[in-house]
C-alpha cells in the first residue's frame, strides 16, 4: 500500500490495541512546557499517553528570557513519570527514548555537574551589545557562511562575552557550558554529549567540517574543552544511573538518543524532507525553514543553516514572535471569550485597521538581526479596538514571515508546497488564512499534533531499524488554506508600509532599549 493510500485510511492518533510497534518515548522541551508521549513505528501518537507540564520563562528585566534549570528537569522527571503510567500495556515493546529541545539555549555548570546558572533562551537580547564589538574584530559574512549563523544576541559567541563581562562570578564558576538536553543527560548518566544538531544553533560549529570552530573560538573566552563532545543524533547512550533506574526500569538500559533541535524535528516530524516542501511552525516563536542535502553556500544575511543529523541540513529563517504576542494580547487586551475572538478575527477585512506594527517584543532575529529592536504601534486612533490591534499583531507577523520566504525562495523550487505545523496555527485558523493571503500561496496544515516530538521519534525509529526510511510514514496533512489575490494586493501595501516604518526606526532610529547598553 502506497504512502497516499495508508495516510488517506489513519490518523496522527490511533489507540493502544491498534498501534503498531515498536515504540519510542518522545519528549519535547519547550519554551514554557515539556511535552512527552508515546508513538509507534508509523509515526502515531498512542491515544491517552501526551503529557504536558509547564514552567515560567522569567523575563525579569528587559532583554532577558531565562529558564531554571533544576525546575524544568523536575518538571521533565514528573512528566516522564505520568507517561510511563499511562503507557504500562506498551512499556515492554519500548525500543527507545528520544528528545527534541528548544534552541539555542545554555547554560553553566560546575565541576561536579550542577547548574550555575539559569538556562539563557534564544529570546534573551541582552548579549546585543557584544554583537557590534564582534562584527568591528570578525568578518560577519565569513563567520555566517562557516557556522550557518551570523554574530547576533541569540548565539554564543555573543553570549559567551556577554556573561563573561556582566556575569562575571557566574561565568569563572562554570567549568563547561552545556545545553538543556545536555544537562537531561548528565543528570541522567553522568555524562553527555551534544549532536551536530544542537550544536549548530550556538552558531559555534564549523557545518561542512561539523566540528567546533576553531577560529571562532579563538575569538572568545572559552575553549573546546569547555563544550561538550560532538556527536550525531543516531549515537544513543544507555544505563541510567541507579536512582533513575529504579524509577523507570523500563527505561534503564534502553537507548537515549542526544537531543535533536526542535526546528530539526519538526521539519522530519511534518514531512518536510526536501526542498519542495517549507515548514512553516508557529508556537511561542516562528519558524520558516527547508530540508536541504548540503550546507548552503552564500547565505543571504537574514537566513541561517542548522544540521539535522551529518546528511541533512536546515535553511531559513526565525523569529522570537508568534503565540507569545496572541498570549500577550489575552493578557493585556479586553478581547472577551477566545471562540467569540476567532470568529471576529476571522471576518475583519485585511488591513482595514489602518495600524502598523513591528511585532519586536524579544528583539528581531531574521532579517535584521537588530537584537535591541522594540515593538511598536503606529496608528491608532479613538475608533481602534483592542480586536484591530489583535488583527494588526497577526497581519504584522504574517508580513515578517514573508520577508523570511523572500530570502528563502532562492533555495527551494519556484512552486513549493508550505506545511504549517504548531498550536498558535492548529487553534487559529484565522491566521492560516492571513499567511495564505500574505504569501499569496496556498498553505497546508498538518494534522500531526506533536511535530517536533514525532520528528525525533521518527528519526529514533530509522536509527534502530524500525524504518528504513522516515519518507515511509505517512505525513498526516490536514485542510489547504487557498490565497485570495485581492487580499494578497492589499497585503503587499501594508508589508511596504511596515517596511517604512522598519527602516525609519530600526534601521536609521534604531528602535533600541539603551538601559542595556
Amino acid at each position: 500500500m502506497g504512502r497516499a493510500a495508508i495516510q488517506e485510511e489513519i490518523g496522527p492518533i490511533v489507540d493502544a490495541v491498534q498501534a503498531q510497534g515498536p515504540f519510542v518515548l518522545a519528549i519535547d522541551i519547550g519554551t514554557s512546557a515539556i511535552r512527552a508521549c508515546v508513538f509507534d513505528s508509523l509515526g502515531r501518537i498512542v491515544s491517552g499517553t501526551l503529557t504536558r507540564t509547564s514552567y515560567p520563562l522569567h523575563v525579569h528585566s528587559p532583554g532577558a528570557a531565562e529558564i531554571h534549570p533544576d525546575h524544568l528537569l523536575n518538571c521533565l522527571w514528573t512528566c516522564i513519570d505520568l507517561v510511563m503510567e499511562k503507557s504500562q500495556p506498551l512499556v515492554g515493546s519500548f525500543i527507545g527514548v528520544a528528545t527534541s529541545t528548544l534552541v539555542g539555549n545554555i547554560l553553566g555548570i560546575d565541576a561536579s555537574g550542577q547548574a550555575v546558572t539559569p538556562v539563557y533562551t534564544y529570546a534573551d537580547t541582552r548579549p546585543e551589545t557584544e554583537v557590534g564589538r564582534l562584527r568591528r574584530e570578525l568578518d560577519n559574512s565569513a563567520v555566517h557562511n562557516r557556522t550557518g549563523c551570523p554574530l547576533a544576541a541569540g548565539y554564543l559567541p555573543a553570549r559567551m562575552r556577554w556573561l563573561a563581562s556582566h556575569r562575571p562570578e557566574e561565568f569563572a564558576r562554570s567549568n563547561r557550558w552545556v545545553s538543556i538536553g545536555e544537562y537531561m543527560h548528565l543528570k541522567l548518566f553522568g555524562e553527555c554529549e551534544v549532536s551536530y544538531s544542537v550544536a549548530s544553533w550556538t552558531g559555534l560549529l564549523n557545518l561542512r567540517e561539523l566540528s567546533w570552530d576553531a577560529e571562532l573560538l579563538g575569538y572568545l573566552p572559552l575553549s573546546e574543552e569547555h563544550l561538550s563532545p560532538l556527536v550525531d543524533i543516531n549515537s544513543p547512550r544507555s544505563g541510567l544511573l541507579p536512582h533513575f533506574a529504579r524509577r523507570w526500569p523500563a527505561l534503564a538500559e534502553l537507548p537515549w538518543f542526544p537531543a535533536l533541535g526542535d526546528g530539526a524535528a519538526a521539519n522530519i516530524g511534518s514531512g518536510c524532507l526536501g526542498p519542495q516542501r517549507i515548514c512553516l511552525t508557529m508556537g511561542s516563536s516562528t519558524a520558516l525553514r527547508s530540508t536541504v542535502p548540503a550546507p548552503c553556500e552564500a547565505l543571504p544575511s537574514g537566513l541561517w543553516c542548522y544540521v539535522i543529523d551529518a546528511h541533512r541540513f536546515l535553511v531559513g529563517g526565525a523569529l522570537s514572535e508568534g503565540g507569545n504576542l496572541f498570549r500577550w494580547a489575552e493578557d493585556n487586551l479586553t478581547l472577551g471569550k477566545p471562540q467569540a475572538s476567532e470568529s471576529a478575527l476571522a471576518s475583519m477585512e485585511p488591513d482595514a485597521h489602518g495600524l502598523t506594527i513591528l511585532p519586536f517584543m524579544a528583539g528581531e532575529r531574521s532579517t535584521g538581526w537588530h537584537g535591541r529592536a522594540r515593538g511598536t504601534v503606529h496608528g491608532i486612533t479613538l475608533s481602534t479596538s483592542a480586536q484591530d490591534i489583535l488583527r494588526a499583531i497577526m497581519e504584522a507577523i504574517a508580513f515578517r514571515i514573508a520577508f523570511i520566504f523572500d530570502e528563502l525562495a532562492g533555495f527551494v523550487p519556484s512552486n513549493p508546497q508550505i506545511i504549517a505545523t504548531g498550536g498558535a496555527l492548529r487553534h487559529c485558523h484565522a491566521w492560516l488564512q492571513i499567511i495564505a493571503d500574505v504569501l499569496g500561496l496556498p498553505v497546508v496544515l498538518s494534522r500531526v499534533p506533536e511535530a517536533s516530538s514525532r520528528g525525533a521519534a521518527l528519526l529514533a525509529l530509522e536509527a534502530l531499524g524500525a524504518i528504513s526510511d522516515v519518507k515511509e510514514v505517512p505525513d498526516f496533512l490536514g485542510p489547504t488554506y487557498e490565497p485570495d489575490h485581492k487580499c494578497h494586493r492589499i497585503y503587499l501595501r501594508a508589508m511596504a508600509r511596515q517596511q517604512e516604518l522598519y527602516e525609519a526606526l530600526v534601521e536609521r532610529g534604531p528602535l533600541q532599549d539603551e538601559s542595556q547598553a
